[in-house]
Parts: structure tokens; C-alpha cells; sequence
């Protein structure tokens, strides 16, 4: 018998909080794996058996029709584990589907006569389950998984004490995973601006240093675009803060939707400037990114769905923004270390969207390239609306 836990490795059992976070909101630098494989070692202390394992269903797969779903074995102790984890069984078979069902438990001192015992899974890993007893784990009132201990040591079957102390250590199960989704939770409102969703400037510049540094590493190119929106004070002045805390919310919720890759940063820089951080973007297609979303704002009328604001009042069209674009590769001297070229490119593009605000307004302007000897003086390049 062996006593070793085995789970998923670190990457793939984020990713069952990271699913989860999707239908309950958030994700943290603890470790669920450590956290199953304590669980399951303390289970086993208190009821011994030669396996054990957890199942955990996916949440943005989950169907009204409960055998539809999928269960993944994410940990596993016994003779046969390694060859469990990352396993998905159908949630219709077996004794962990039908526990998983009805989230009632369910043991069996004979899985020879048992109705519900899919022998499947002892087929493909080799082994011989002979007692098992199954706990359902929730999240609040939703069975999320399965916990199962087989062959109790020293005992023919799982006394109702067992059952019990197994019970208890499903509650944990629940707690744990809760508890990790709420630490990733705080952490993730600490990354964000409380008003647009976005992320807040401190977040930018720490994720903007890191995503740098991997760039680098890997030749990959960089875009910063740096936006203000024009008169912003006049919608305030005129229409009330109100009005203009809906603009930024919006303003900020258009930004989001440009935004695919899950590396890039959309971020409020304060006040009404916005920062857009995006990698693998060459400044070609940075540009046509920054100057899409102007004529975006151009064309937008906000404040359109705004129950708690007089529509009648407001006029919140026509709205312009100035937009600074950098890039790493074309505008960043490549001996700079990366604190360097962090406020290298923030300072470029922020320059460069004040170089828009001072041509005319409701314009894109793009960093110059670095200055090297025997070459003309760097100048901003400016893209006028038609």
C-alpha cells in the first residue's frame, strides 16, 4: 500500500479555481493541491483504507441534467493513484456519479453485488475495490464533487462513525476550496479600479514591469496606448459627476471589449486617463487599435442605459479622446533594463497623448524612435481624424 498523495500538478488544479472563479467570481497563490493532498492524508489517519481520491466537476461545464457533467480525479492516494489523476469519468457512472447526483453519501462492503459500482475505472488502473464508501463536497449548497475512501483497513466495511468523521473532512474540502476562491477574490478587488472594473495604476505598473521582462526574454513586441478623454471636466461641469462617473464606466467597459488576450492590461491611470497594455502587438496594428477605439468613443452616446440619470437632461455625444502609442521593439532602446523601458514606454506614450491633445484634439500620436547618432531629430508622428 502506499500512503503517498498524488494530485494534479500546480497548473491544471488552478485551473479548476480559475473555472470556478468564473461562476463564483475569483482566484490566489495557495496551493489547493497541498491543500487536497492534507485533507486526504488526514482522512486516511482517521479512517484507514488502501485508496482514496477527490473528484471535482467543472463549473462552466455543468448542465441542468447532472449525468451530463464530467468528474476529473484532481487527488488520489494508494497503489494505483498516478494512474488516476487528471482521469474524467462521465457523472452518470459509478458510485461518485450517483453520490454526485443525489448529494447524499453511499458505501458498499461488496462491489461485486452493488447496482451502482462502474468497474471501469478498476479495469483501467489495475485495481481491486472491494469496500468504498463516497461523501459529497459543496460549494454553499452546490455539490461540486466527490470524496471516496476504498478498502477500509483492519474493517470489512465503513462503520456509520466512518461515515460520519468522512463528512467532516468533505466540510473541509469545501472550506478549502472557499477559502482559496475568497483569499483570490481580495486579491483580485486590490488589483482593480472600484469605479470602471478596470485595473488600478498600481497594478498596471507592476504588471506592465513584469510583462516586460517576459517580452524580452522571449523577442516578443509590446504596445502601450495611453488615452484621455477631451473637455472630460465640461461633462462634470455640465451634466453633474454623476453623469460623469457613467461616461468612465462605460468608457471603460468599451475598453474591455478590445481586449482579448489574457495577458493584456486594461487599466484606469487616474482621473479620466486610461491605459491600455497589450503584448505581441506590433505598432502597425497598435495604431489601428488606438485610432478604432477613438472613432469608437466619437460615435458612442453614453449614458444611454443609465436608469439613475435623466436621459432627457443629457446630451453625451460626440464625446473625443487624445491617444499616445509605444511599442517595445520600436521605441524602446533594447540595453535598457526593465524598470527602464517600463517608464520608458509609459513616458512615450503618455507624451505622445499630449503631443495629440496639443495638435487639435480627438487624434492619435505615436512615439518617435529613439535618437541615434547621425539621425534627424526624433519627431511625433501625428494621425489626424478625416
Amino acid at each position: 500500500m502506499s500512503d503517498q498523495i498524488h494530485s494534479l500538478d500546480a497548473h491544471h488544479m488552478d485551473a479548476f479555481l480559475e473555472r470556478r472563479r468564473a461562476v463564483i467570481a475569483f482566484a490566489s497563490e495557495m496551493s489547493l493541491a497541498d491543500n487536497l493532498a492534507e485533507i486526504l492524508r488526514k482522512a486516511n489517519e482517521f479512517v484507514p483504507s488502501a485508496a482514496g481520491s477527490i473528484l471535482l466537476d467543472n463549473p462552466l461545464d455543468k448542465r441542468p441534467d447532472k449525468s451530463h457533467n464530467l468528474l476529473t480525479f484532481v487527488a488520489a492516494f494508494g497503489a494505483k493513484a498516478t494512474r488516476l489523476i487528471g482521469t474524467e469519468i462521465m457523472a452518470n457512472q459509478g458510485i461518485a456519479g450517483q453520490v454526485y447526483a443525489t448529494g447524499e453519501s453511499y458505501h458498499t462492503s461488496n462491489t461485486d453485488s452493488d447496482p451502482y459500482f462502474f468497474t471501469g475505472v478498476d479495469e483501467m488502473t489495475q485495481y481491486s475495490t472491494e469496500s468504498l464508501v463516497a461523501i459529497p463536497i459543496r460549494i454553499g449548497q452546490e455539490v461540486c464533487g466527490v470524496l471516496e475512501l476504498m478498502n477500509r483497513q483492519g474493517a470489512r466495511d465503513y462503520s456509520a462513525d466512518d461515515r460520519n468523521l468522512l463528512q467532516i473532512f468533505a466540510g473541509y474540502i469545501s472550506i478549502s476550496i472557499q477559502n482559496i476562491l475568497d483569499g483570490r477574490r481580495a486579491q483580485e478587488l486590490a488589483k482593480r479600479d472600484n469605479l470602471t472594473g478596470l485595473f488600478n495604476d498600481h497594478y498596471l505598473h507592476v504588471s506592465l514591469e513584469r510583462t516586460i521582462s517576459r517580452c524580452l526574454k522571449e523577442h516578443r513586441d509590446l504596445a502601450v496606448i495611453f488615452l484621455d478623454l477631451d473637455y472630460f471636466k465640461q461633462v462634470n461641469d455640465t451634466h453633474g459627476h454623476l453623469a460623469g462617473s457613467q461616461v468612465l464606466r462605460e468608457v471603460g467597459h468599451l475598453l474591455k471589449s478590445y481586449v482579448r488576450n489574457t495577458d493584456s492590461v486594461p487599466a484606469r491611470y487616474g482621473g479620466d486617463e486610461f491605459v491600455l497594455v497589450i503584448p505581441d502587438l506590433r505598432i502597425d496594428k497598435a495604431l489601428d487599435l488606438a485610432e478604432a477605439i477613438r472613432i469608437n468613443i466619437v460615435e458612442n452616446t453614453f449614458c444611454e442605459q443609465a436608469g439613475d440619470i435623466h436621459r432627457e437632461e443629457l446630451n453625451l455625444t460626440g464625446l473625443t479622446c487624445s491617444i499616445g502609442v509605444a511599442t517595445l521593439k520600436k521605441h524602446v532602446e533594447s540595453n535598457l533594463s526593465v524598470a527602464d523601458c517600463k517608464s520608458n514606454l509609459l513616458r512615450l506614450a503618455d507624451t505622445a497623448m499630449y503631443v495629440a491633445k496639443k495638435t487639435g484634439r480627438n487624434r492619435t500620436a505615436v512615439a518617435p524612435q529613439p535618437v541615434r547618432r547621425r539621425t534627424p531629430t526624433a519627431e511625433f508622428q501625428i494621425v489626424k481624424p478625416p
